[in-house]
């Protein structure tokens, strides 16, 4: 039946008499007063204190309960399960962190971190809410992924520690409870989600009294009418049942002590969701549901039950199905009991269920039965490792159990694709199938991962290829230096079933090998550069004429390969020398150049290029005007024996700045960076590129023709300047005129 509290807090929170009611509560579940005490003061003080600074916050949640009425309510359940001081302080003050009146950095710094973890990994529940898909639109792409995520580490936290799922389950049960004022659709909503979700976790944990209470309450607001209908029925008959109940009772406490066995008997109280739902399922009434009727005997051991078994269906005739062997055949969540209908005394059927005290405390408790967080067995490593690998079991069972219930969703199937291992310590690691031990220790730190050298899996030593299975325990074997194998990267080898392992592996070795070509690099660069008998220079400058940010890229291009110093060199010598100073662009005159031509329309001869200063003699073209040549080219000499009457005599002007061009033909031998040197040279020397062309030449070499802008009036020793610096370039083989 519904539970109802046989004791109510007075309705204003000041008047809560916290020091009363947790004495009180450490006296009626025997828990350890001297420990416990302190600990609920504290953290209901706390909650009090949030309650009276946040007025404003009224408004929004119930103003019948307070986040102090709802902590002690979620305590005096939580107590049954004897749960350590840490889990009643974070039930305390659960609804305070829900309701936004107290910070979880407020929890952490004056209860500690233990605490503070449990509340948010009970918020962090609240993401099995979206396994029921109220609208009933599939979720798919990203925002199933991110879904599958979330509740991929929900599982975690349960599975990592059992008091989160009992604090969420003691919190929703308190808030069924207080649903009777509530609004009709927040009753709909709420039911619901306790029906699907929360009543099968508690079923799953193997806590009966718990999962009962949820599912009447539920069945109260989801089918109100089938659920006054049966609680009128059961209450007509109450005082009927009652004095059959105890007239069996009897009989049964004679026939033990008969048997010399030492066991207590009791009349057990019938659910009424559980009636309603054999109604349904077998198409019958409520006068033929057979355990309306119904008495439980507790006995000290197995011998017992079967022994009392015995007697009952000698004694009483048996009903045909009606009997279960729970004890040869345990339900999933481990549950174990004899049931059995029979036909008792005056022609009524009676259902009769007999089991040990032990096998009663742990229907009652479920996993809180066999593993509690007593006070000073708070380590994770004290714990019953087959205890937590039970309860793995349960909370991945409870999983499928609710996936199997939304058709449609993306997120099903999550543990066909995941597996869930532990560490030596008890914590749960979630994994991708496949994965092996080295997936294992590159997810526990990737310092452990680089360090691995050997694995044992459930306690034996085991290949670092082996496929981990759920529940298996892995503890990674290390060694003093970081030395991952290149075979660990090879997919044939079966090492590592993680993208984000094998990432982790190529990092470190990207890293190895850039470290190698820095070194190298630096190595060949001050070989080749001190072989040179050069001074130091600016290797940051130098690098930038690279496309290389620093000294370092430098170095790198030339571990690597990419330079070799030899192209490195022309240019460093270049930078080590002092700069030449840049000569003034010369601005042209509106005078003609030369002299003797009388504003006759003018031009250079191409053949020849004459430069400024050099013995010159004019030819009268046809319509081009006068042709200038060198008096030494070799065509203009021709034109003199050919045509002397159209030869006309003329020279340069006297201290006249002009502008001339200067064509080089340059035989290079091609290479990376080349044309980047040339360039840096006549940028050095002020000289300007008017035009470039290049063509194939002699086996390997190339061909390159320049034509420069000279700045000044030049004799021949700056255009013999300008051909020895462009020689000097490593990859040039010759310079012409």
């Amino acid at each position: 039946m519904v539970t109802v509290r046989d004791k109510f807090l007075p309705a204003d929170v000041e008047a809560i008499d916290l020091q009363q009611w947790s004495f009180d509560l450490a006296l009626r579940w025997e828990l350890a007063l001297d420990e416990v005490q302190p600990a609920l003061l504290a953290a209901g003080e706390a909650a009090r204190q949030a309650q009276l600074a946040t007025p404003a916050l009224n408004t929004v949640w119930s103003r019948e309960v307070s986040c102090l009425h709802a902590g002690l309510e979620m305590v005096e359940i939580l107590a049954e399960f004897q749960l350590d001081g840490a889990a009643l302080q974070a039930g305390l003050l659960y609804r305070a962190v829900r309701e936004g009146r107290l910070a979880v950095s407020a929890v952490e710094r004056q209860f500690g971190a233990e605490v503070a973890a449990i509340i948010e990994q009970v918020q962090r529940m609240a993401v099995i809410s979206t396994l029921r898909n109220d609208s009933s639109e599939a979720v798919f792409g990203d925002q199933a992924a991110r879904q599958a995520g979330k509740i991929r580490q929900m599982l975690v936290a349960l599975i990592d520690d059992v008091r989160v799922p009992l604090v969420k389950l003691a919190e929703r049960a308190c808030a069924v409870r207080a649903l009777k004022s509530a609004e009709p659709d927040k009753q709909l909503r709420v039911a619901r989600e306790i029906f699907d979700i929360y009543a099968p976790l508690a079923d799953r944990l193997g806590i009966g009294h718990l999962k009962w209470e949820l599912e009447d309450l539920a069945f109260r607001y989801l089918e109100p009418e089938d659920y006054q209908a049966i609680a009128k029925l059961l209450a007509e008959k109450r005082s009927q049942r009652q004095g059959y109940i105890d007239e069996v009772v009897a009989t049964l406490r004679e026939q033990l002590r008969e048997a010399n066995i030492s066991g207590e008997i009791s009349g057990r109280a019938k659910h009424i969701y559980s009636i309603w739902r054999k109604m349904q399922r077998k198409e019958v009434g409520f006068s033929q549901v057979y355990d309306i009727r119904a008495v439980r005997v507790l006995v000290p051991t197995v011998v017992d039950c079967y022994t009392l078994l015995s007697w009952v269906h000698a004694n009483w005739r048996g009903i045909p199905k009606e009997f279960d062997d729970y004890i040869a055949h345990p339900k999933e969540n481990g549950y174990r009991s004899l049931h059995t209908a029979v036909v008792g005394p005056d022609n009524k059927v009676v259902e009769i269920q007999i089991r040990t005290f032990d096998m009663h405390r742990e229907s009652e408790l479920g996993v809180c039965a066999h593993w509690r967080y007593k006070s000073g067995d708070g380590d994770p490593a004290a714990r019953d490792y087959e205890s937590k690998i039970e309860w793995l079991r349960q909370v991945l069972s409870w999983q499928q159990q609710l996936e199997s219930q939304v058709a449609g969703q993306s997120v099903a199937g999550i543990n066909a694709q995941r597996i869930y291992v532990f560490t030596p310590d008890g914590h749960v690691v979630d994994l991708p199938r496949g994965a092996t031990p080295l997936d294992f220790a590159y997810h526990i730190h990737t310092d452990v991962g680089h360090r691995c050298r050997g694995a044992k899996v459930n306690g034996r030593l085991v290949a670092l290829t082996t496929e981990l299975n759920t529940a298996d325990r892995v503890e990674i074997i290390t060694g003093r230096e970081r030395a991952p194998s290149r075979d660990w990267l090879r997919s044939t080898m079966g090492y590592l079933a993680s993208s984000r392992a094998r990432e982790k592996i190529s990092q470190w070795f990207r890293r190895q090998r850039h470290s190698e070509q820095l070194e190298r690099g630096q190595q060949l660069w001050e070989q080749a550069w001190q072989s040179a008998g050069r001074p130091p220079v600016d290797l940051d400058q130098l690098a930038s004429r690279y496309n290389k940010q620093d000294r370092r890229g430098l170095w790198l291009a030339l571990g690597s390969g990419e330079l070799q110093a030899a192209q490195l060199l022309p240019a460093a010598r270049r930078q080590a020398l002092p700069a030449p100073a840049k000569r003034p662009r010369p601005v042209a005159t509106a005078a003609a150049p030369l002299v003797g031509l009388d504003g006759l329309m003018h031009r250079f001869a191409g053949c020849c290029e004459p430069l400024p200063g050099s013995a010159i003699g004019g030819f009268i073209t046809q319509g081009r005007g006068v042709s200038i040549h060198r008096a030494d080219c070799a065509n203009y000499q021709q034109l003199c024996r050919v045509e002397p009457q159209r030869v006309l005599s003329v020279a340069w002007q006297p201290e006249q700045s002009t502008v001339v061009g200067v064509r080089l033909q340059l035989s290079v031998i091609d290479r990376k960076g080349l044309l980047l040197d040339i360039s840096a040279l006549l940028d050095r020397l002020a000289v300007n590129i008017l035009d470039l062309q290049t063509g194939h030449g002699d086996h390997s070499q190339r061909q390159l023709q320049l034509q420069l802008e000279l700045d000044e009036v030049a004799d021949a020793a700056l255009v013999d300047e300008i051909t020895a610096a462009l020689n000097d370039i490593d990859g040039v083989a010759a310079v012409a005129k």
